[in-house]
């Protein structure tokens, strides 16, 4: 069975194995994602996540199972995507300072002409933050390639006071949310971890 993760992201490929799944390709899909701007948090990772698919199926076979995840943090219903650059940075993060936000990751897994669609939500709370703080961590050079400006599972983890919800979706990809979606595709992913 032929699986292709739609993603070059480090961290999706690492959940992925993590998953059990340890033979898989990954594909860069080619989507426009300004045209989607503007559309509510669910909505907008559910749609990207769908074209990310359709992009990448286009180019393997009728048999491949493609995976794809689109990633947003929300504050108040506001997309913060990545930062522009530093001042961006310190700007969103000052914002999330000391409250509670939302991160969206739309996944899809399609083969042939079957497809399906859900995404997952996390709550994380940020603890307050000092101005030195945000610089500090800015200066990692963490924050700049991240929707949000923090990745959880590095430095990021030292601002984050608590979770409710998926903490992988948080990294880009709802493990057990994926993980059911895999099954009806007839990937079972406790057994591929058990052959290993």
């Amino acid at each position: 069975m032929k699986i292709i993760l739609a993603s070059q992201s480090p961290r999706r490929k690492e959940l992925l194995e993590r998953m059990g799944i340890r033979d898989f390709e990954t594909i860069s899909p080619n989507v426009d994602e300004s045209a989607f701007h503007g559309l509510p948090p669910e909505e907008l990772v559910r749609r990207l996540s769908a074209e990310k698919a359709a992009a990448v199926a286009g180019k393997v076979g009728e048999d491949a199972i493609v995976i794809a995840a689109d990633t947003v943090v929300a504050l108040e219903g506001a997309v913060l995507g990545k930062p522009a650059d530093e001042l961006d940075a310190f700007k969103m993060l000052s914002a999330l300072s000391g409250v509670r936000h939302q991160v969206y990751t739309g996944v899809t897994v399609c083969r042939g002409g079957e497809k399906q669609t859900a995404h997952e939500v996390t709550d994380v709370t940020f603890r307050e933050l000092s101005e030195r703080e945000i610089e500090d961590y800015i200066a990692t050079g963490e924050p700049m390639d991240k929707a949000g400006a923090y990745g959880i599972q590095g430095y990021g983890a030292l601002l984050i006071q608590g979770i409710s919800g998926d903490y992988y979706n948080v990294m880009g990809l709802p493990v057990c949310r994926l993980s059911g979606m895999l099954s009806r595709f007839g990937v079972d992913c406790l057994k591929l971890a058990a052959q290993r």
